[in-house]
């Protein structure tokens, strides 16, 4: 745009820009989309483009800002109403109450006996009864608490407890922007003189017939203009992303593995000596599917699992390798069909169709767990599932992988704590900073357990990992929500207008 010393008036805005731009000057205060839409009685939409165009002339400035809300989800509020699941179940207890199939749902139970195991409630092994010394009954568990400070839009909530409220679909974190537009220097000195003329845009052969033009402005024509560039097909830019990726562990020389995305509760949960009862499982995060029967798994290997899962020893030996889970192993559960909910599953048909070592194995599939959308969630994931064992593997081995595939990337900070998975032990996370989300849990992983690596004959140590790709996706890539990987707006993909 031409800025000439007179003021006068440039030759590239057109008569919705000028009549935003004019209502700007008007106002004393910075004013929202909405305002000077509701003052024109204009579309917003048509306003929002008018603004985006004044900002690009550096007509318009923006001031964004970006908050953060905390919402009860529509279970959430019903669950209010009722009591959360730990609460009516403990109040079962208390009152000496036969737990019955209709008191409360299988998800609901998994994710109660959970909680109360974990606030020190639950005596241990079957049936469930309280433990003596149990805190008093009548104290508010800190998942109430918290429940009710979202509902009441209190600041002071447990960081923890929410993330827990949030992974079971109680509560969620709601992200809006609110902009605020003011003219800008050049904005305020250039003249509009004759922002209200019916100006011609584009002569069409109608007006041309009707010789309507005739006496009226012409809107100038901009030969500088920018005009759409037109591109080949070319991959999205999310799976070019994990080709590459792919590339860089095949580069280290691990082979690529698949597995099924509809897998059973064996292959997803049991092989992995997670137990039955185990919160994970309920449908805060695993989706089960109805009306569908999954495939036993086979019969020896399923008998070597159970006798890990109840602590007794593996058929044909003598010593347990572990005090397994303390309770009953159920076959009915192992063939219930899921959606798989992490790539370990193809890790443990590794496993079982390869068992002899040396094992250098990854997998990079989609998964599904039912999850609150926000920037950090969604409910498909992509993981990059891996496997490495022979003698000598140590955790050592593990972090030395995870800082390789990040500096292949580019990514040169990263930070490793210990942790806890049920199938590995140690356990560590990798974290990576992100700009705007902060550090992101990404490398997760740790060496295999003897109660899962025992059943299916293997004795070398394995390390195994679950890559969170997706994230580490959006730190490459320079994104703000998870979501932007799904894109599928062309302009964007290929580069133009945003």
């Amino acid at each position: 745009m031409s800025e000439d010393p007179d003021g006068s008036t440039p030759t590239d805005l057109s008569d919705p820009e000028r009549a935003v731009l004019l209502r700007l000057r008007e106002c004393e205060n910075p004013s929202t989309e909405e305002e000077i839409a509701e003052k024109l009685a204009t579309p917003i939409e048509s306003v929002r483009g008018s603004l985006q165009r004044l900002r690009s002339k550096h007509l318009a400035l923006v001031e964004e800002e970006h908050r953060a809300h905390r919402r009860l989800t529509p279970r959430g509020r019903a669950t209010l109403d009722v009591g959360l699941p730990e609460r009516r179940l403990l109040d079962l207890l208390a009152a000496g109450t036969p737990l019955t199939e209709g008191d409360l749902q299988p998800e609901e139970r998994s994710a109660a006996i959970g909680v109360l195991r974990r606030r020190g409630y639950l005596a241990d092994g079957a049936p469930f009864r309280l433990r003596p010394g149990a805190p008093p009954r009548e104290t508010a568990l800190p998942e109430e608490a918290t429940l009710r400070a979202v509902a009441d839009e209190s600041e002071s909530v447990d960081p923890e407890v929410f993330s827990r409220l949030e992974r079971r679909g109680l509560v969620r974190v709601e992200h809006a922007s609110f902009k605020r537009w003011s003219p800008s220097k050049e904005g305020r000195r250039i003249s509009l003189e004759g922002a209200e003329t019916d100006r011609i845009g584009a002569l069409t052969s109608e007006m041309m017939r009707a010789r309507n033009w005739e006496g009226r402005v012409f809107r100038p024509y901009d030969v500088r203009a920018p005009v759409s560039y037109l591109t080949g097909p070319r991959p999205h830019p999310y799976v070019a992303w994990l080709e590459e990726f792919e590339d860089v562990l095949i580069g280290l020389g691990f082979q690529q593995a698949e597995g099924p995305l509809i897998e059973t509760e064996f292959w997803n949960s049991d092989l992995l000596f997670m137990p039955q009862d185990h919160p994970a499982r309920s449908i805060h995060d695993v989706l089960y599917l109805e009306q569908l029967e999954g495939k036993p798994p086979p019969a020896r290997l399923a008998a070597r699992v159970a006798a890990v899962h109840e602590g007794r020893a593996l058929p044909g030996e003598r010593r347990a390798i572990g005090p397994g889970w303390g309770g009953a192993y159920d076959p009915r559960i192992a063939s219930h069909p899921v959606l798989r909910s992490q790539t370990t599953a193809v890790s443990g048909r590794f496993l079982a169709a390869n068992p002899k070592p040396p094992f250098r194995m990854f997998s990079i599939d989609r998964n599904f767990r039912f999850e609150a959308l926000d920037a950090r969630h969604h409910i498909e994931f992509t993981q990059c599932e891996g496997i490495l064992g022979e003698e000598g593997i140590s955790i050592r081995h593990l972090v030395g992988i995870f800082q390789a595939c990040a500096e292949a990337i580019g990514i040169r900070e990263m930070k490793i704590r210990p942790s806890y998975f049920p199938f590995t032990e140690p356990s560590i996370e990798g974290y990576v900073r992100h700009p705007r989300l902060g550090w992101l849990e990404i490398f997760p992983g740790g060496m295999f357990r003897p109660e899962v690596l025992g059943p299916l004959g293997i004795d070398v140590p394995v390390a195994a990992w679950g890559i969170g790709i997706a994230r580490l996706a959006m730190v490459a890539l320079g994104l703000n929500d998870v979501r932007e990987l799904f894109d599928d707006d062309l302009r964007r993909l290929e580069g133009g207008a945003t």
